[in-house]
């Protein structure tokens, strides 16, 4: 898959926020123009193989990574660095 230049400091922003439990994908996309699957490949990339299991597991299925999938919009995290 082909993923876009980006800087050492966008690349440790994205990890960072597909780590958070609470920023779905669509808000990744929206700041940094990168689509799940893009996501995907860029942290399969980056992270050691077993950090990356590690993170596949835990989000997939997770219902706040999607705003389609959300029952709340409400009162959800906003870090000051997201847009």
């Amino acid at each position: 898959m082909k993923l876009p230049d980006l800087d050492i400091q966008t690349i440790d922003r994205v990890v960072e926020m597909a780590w958070e439990d609470r920023t779905p994908f669509s808000a990744i996309e929206t700041q940094f123009g990168l689509k799940e699957k893009q996501v995907i490949a860029l942290m399969r990339r980056e992270m050691k193989a077993s950090s990356f299991r590690m993170w596949r597991k835990r989000v997939t299925g997770r219902n706040t990574k999607h705003l389609a999938k959300r029952d709340f919009l409400e009162g959800r995290f906003r870090c000051k660095e997201q847009k």
